[in-house]
């Protein structure tokens, strides 16, 4: 018999890390938007991981230095952040399931411009259309999940969903190994249109969020209402956190796996490790499944153990691995740590979504969801260009180290982050 007192308990624990009795209580609407985010988030990852994968042929055809490289990765992170606040003031307005179908489409259809680019002015416009995107689509996804999964479960939701992200670059690293050499990168990037059919599943298939719908009908909050809700002082202090250290993971994450590729393909006169292209795409897809591992063991980590606390012990340990990761140079350790450095590198990720969303009230949780996690982005812009320019110099390997640095300066703000694990949104 079941124990509805238990199931109703939203500050219960889950018994056990790997406790999947939790799965046979999922409802239709938690598991359909669990679907709809989770694909639209690894479909993303698969358009924005193209660029990084074919980086080093686009600097050959257009003759673009490291520096030029990282620059152009670093206007698609600046456009995110345009792209998540803006559609996280629709997603207030229209809905969650509206808008995520709005950014399927903008980033497909600007992926698929990029393999029309004649020139690097024209290659820059459609990577800062695509960041527009790829930012709007984690705020419409993750609060469409967070609104829909029940509290006790939401960071287990909130990390599967962005394992999705690791199956997008898998995906994309397999689709580049195959189409690179026969067809050439604009092909590569003609594949990225192919997302866009997945919307017509969502707008049949994925239900807006009952509480959404609830604050709908008691009338949303005007514009100017939006920006007072988010001035009050104990939602400004906490978003002015979590955007600081967001920021700092995610200099550490985009400065580390821009530059990975490379890394690893480069030969050692331009700092790179020299494997070939199927060393290299095997090399990733195995780092992808430490990413997979680290985004999901977290969702379940936060459940049962907090979200603070995961979170920081993600970014300690991802600080002590990068330096070492670094300045490894064969390829049997470098197959070895890369998982590791995946799993921590990234996994913190699944915690950032859950954190958020439980610190803002429903009428504004889009909007702050999009402002926090992409000004966060769009300040770590700044990354593949700064280890670009690095890398010119001292090479890529030692660069990583002020990767390192930032995994822990987002460990030490995280430790001011009240924990809201099993807290019930209104």
């Amino acid at each position: 018999m079941q124990q509805p007192a238990a199931a109703s308990d939203p500050l219960r624990p889950t018994r056990s890390l790997f406790d999947l009795s939790w799965v046979r209580g999922v409802t239709s609407a938690e598991r359909r938007t669990l679907l709809a985010g989770g694909l639209g988030w690894m479909l993303d990852a698969f358009d924005v991981s193209l660029y990084s994968l074919v980086l080093a042929h686009l600097m050959r055809d257009f003759g673009m230095s490291q520096a030029l490289g990282g620059l152009l990765n670093s206007l698609t992170l600046v456009a995110s952040a345009f792209g998540g606040f803006l559609f996280g003031l629709l997603a207030d307005r229209i809905g969650r399931t509206r808008s995520l179908m709005a950014t399927i489409v903008i980033y497909s259809a600007a992926s698929g411009a990029c393999g029309l680019s004649q020139t690097v002015v024209q290659l820059a416009v459609f990577r800062f259309v695509l960041g527009l995107g790829m930012g709007g689509e984690w705020t419409t996804g993750s609060a469409l999940i967070a609104e829909t999964w029940r509290a006790e479960h939401r960071g287990k939701a909130l990390g599967l969903m962005q394992s999705f992200f690791a199956l997008g670059e898998m995906i994309a690293a397999g689709v580049v190994g195959f189409m690179l050499p026969r067809f050439g990168w604009r092909a590569v990037f003609f594949v990225g249109i192919l997302p866009a059919l997945f919307i017509l599943w969502i707008q049949w298939r994925v239900p807006e969020p009952e509480i959404w719908k609830a604050k709908m009908r008691a009338g949303a909050a005007s514009l100017g209402g939006t920006f007072r809700i988010l001035w009050r002082r104990d939602l400004r202090h906490k978003g002015a956190l979590a955007t600081a250290m967001n920021a700092c993971a995610m200099f550490g994450y985009w400065g580390l796996f821009t530059w990975i590729p490379a890394y690893l393909s480069l030969p050692a006169a331009q700092g790179g490790r020299g494997l070939s292209l199927v060393k290299t795409t095997a090399w990733l897809i195995v780092m992808g499944v430490g990413k997979w591992l680290g985004y999901t063991v977290f969702g379940f980590s936060a459940d049962v153990f907090g979200r603070r606390k995961s979170y920081i012990t993600y970014l300690l340990v991802a600080a002590a691995l990068v330096p070492v990761y670094g300045f490894a140079s064969s390829p049997a350790w470098l197959l070895f740590l890369g998982p590791l450095v995946a799993f921590f590198g990234t996994g913190h990720f699944s915690g950032f979504a859950a954190i958020v969303s439980e610190m803002f009230p429903t009428e504004v949780r889009a909007t702050a969801m999009g402002a926090s996690y992409n000004i966060g982005r769009g300040t770590s812009a700044a990354a593949p260009f700064v280890i670009g320019l690095l890398a010119h110099h001292f090479g890529l390997g030692p660069s990583f180290l002020l990767l390192a640095g930032a995994f822990f300066v987002a460990a030490m703000l995280a430790l001011a982050l009240p924990e809201t694990r099993g807290k019930q949104l209104e």
